[in-house]
């Protein structure tokens, strides 16, 4: 289903002049909530330094292990490293995604539990897991969460698009990224919309 022009997140950012051009070109995004944070945050630790393509590849391979259903974390916590290390992870990554589910498990984490948590806190317990940085639970916050408001300053997409869009010297990078901050401040409480017009803008160039 479209998201109407009229939706409130399409009137907010249409008072960024330089924002409002990308509205009109791009397929309106509608936020969805997803289930099994666990293994999204597998995937996405999967799919880290890989091409969307690769990832996918990665990605089924592993679904395939349990008949091409998702796993519960204590599955993936009993399936051998070397088993995991087949489907093409590295050890780093194999590594990682047990920590995930360790931690999962640990701390009786469950869908419904995050859920219930801020933007800050779902990023504030999931980074003390080792292999999960800020960028990785920003990505599951806005695509699996259904945050609104979520900026990626740190994705390299967002970077390259806001450069182009806005015109921002980006020999600086910690000028840039506060610039990117200051720019982003008047998107909110939209910001994660306003990163997937920048991420269609920067594939469509």
């Amino acid at each position: 289903m479209a998201v109407k022009e009229t939706s409130p997140h399409i009137v907010h950012l249409s008072k960024d002049k330089k924002l409002l051009s990308l509205l009109h070109t791009v397929e309106p995004y509608e936020l969805k909530k997803r289930k099994n944070v666990c293994v999204r945050l597998c995937a996405s630790i999967m799919s880290q330094q890989l091409s969307t393509r690769v990832a996918d590849v990665i990605f089924k391979r592993f679904l395939a292990l349990y008949d091409n259903a998702e796993p519960t974390a204590q599955q993936i916590l009993d399936t051998s490293f070397e088993t995991l290390r087949s489907i093409g992870l590295s050890n780093a990554k194999v590594n990682y995604v047990q920590n995930v589910a360790r931690h999962m498990l640990e701390n009786k984490v469950d869908d419904k539990k995050l859920h219930k948590m801020t933007d800050e806190e779902v990023v504030a317990f999931l980074t003390t897991i080792k292999g999960v940085g800020r960028w990785t639970v920003e990505m599951l916050l806005m695509f699996t969460l259904g945050r609104e408001d979520v900026f990626a300053v740190d994705d390299l997409g967002i970077q390259q698009a806001m450069t182009k869009l806005y015109k921002l010297d980006a020999t600086d990078k910690k000028a840039l990224r506060e610039k990117m901050l200051k720019l982003s401040a008047k998107w909110a409480p939209y910001r994660t919309y306003a990163c997937f017009y920048l991420w269609k803008y920067k594939d469509s160039k």
